[in-house]
């Protein structure tokens, strides 16, 4: 395997690239991760099975979006191919710790809000189907972010989950509540990380850097809202957030909604604890409680 993702590698570089050093790292929950270098130049593997070549293929392209604007920093991808059982994805590789520092908390969270202001785009949703993890997010393009986040978000991974055996109620009628409960709230679409958990940040000797992108375009509030879930982000990431772009009226509301999805993202995937979150959150809802 490893000798065919170097040959693969050798093409992209167009010079030979000879593996002489490979060190397994730690990880997300889904892939196998490693450093590899020639000696001199190192990168950023991760392994999955053959059928995850399109889950890489998104975070290339969500990974290319991201550079463009030039105000997230994000890991520089390669290439993505597969080796026989395998697929493969590699990107630049650059040592990291934990984000830890309230300076580089507060300019982190002025990038992310330089993200969020980036660009000019009328509707919601991306060119491409992304994932979050290994859930695949539908992007179909929408006028009404009500409407789009209440069935490309909640009501898809409600299918989902129905279709495993795990009901939360009629689903049309969560769909209907969610729609009600974001109501005229049709902010600016920005371009979004989508995926700002604790395991998907960190701290590079370039500053903060991010990475495991499920980027669209959505509404601001949705990094955010996972942000404070399903981080370790404090005050002065969101004092450089605000003190470059503030946060609507309403947000405490509807933050309780997007969490819900990165909930059901988890349960889909994980189960357990998430479970109990999913059905508390959804009886809040249920009780006219967000």
């Amino acid at each position: 395997m490893w000798h065919g993702i170097a040959q693969q590698l050798s093409q992209v570089l167009a010079f030979e690239f000879v593996i002489q050093e490979r060190e397994s790292l730690q990880g997300g929950d889904c892939n196998q991760c490693y450093m590899i270098s020639d000696g001199q130049q190192r990168y950023f593997v991760k392994i999955n099975d053959r059928e995850y070549l399109p889950k890489f293929e998104s975070e290339i392209d969500n990974l290319s979006s991201l550079l463009q604007t030039s105000t997230l920093s994000v890991p520089q991808p390669v290439t993505c191919g597969v080796v026989k059982d395998h697929a493969f994805l590699i990107l630049n590789y650059l040592p990291t710790k934990p984000l830890t520092a309230p300076t580089e908390q507060y300019h982190l969270g002025q990038q992310l809000a330089h993200l969020h202001l980036w660009g000019e785009q009328k509707e919601y949703g991306y060119d491409a189907d992304t994932y979050v993890g290994l859930n695949l997010q539908p992007n179909a393009w929408h006028k009404k972010w009500g409407i789009f986040f209440s069935e490309c978000r909640i009501g898809w991974q409600l299918q989902l989950l129905k279709e495993k055996g795990i009901e939360f109620g009629d689903i049309e009628e969560i769909v209907t509540l969610v729609k009600q409960r974001i109501g005229t709230h049709n902010p600016k679409p920005s371009l979004l990380h989508g995926n700002l958990s604790d395991n998907n940040y960190a701290l590079s000797v370039n500053g903060a850097i991010c990475y495991d992108p499920s980027s669209y375009w959505g509404d601001p509030e949705c990094d955010l809202a996972i942000i404070e879930e399903f981080s370790n982000l404090g005050s002065e990431f969101f004092a450089g957030y605000e003190d470059t772009l503030s946060i609507e009226d309403g947000y405490d509301k509807r933050r309780e909604l997007y969490q819900l999805y990165y909930l059901l993202c988890r349960c889909n995937q994980y189960g357990g604890e998430y479970l109990t979150q999913c059905i508390s959150k959804i009886q809040l809802i249920q009780q006219d409680l967000i």
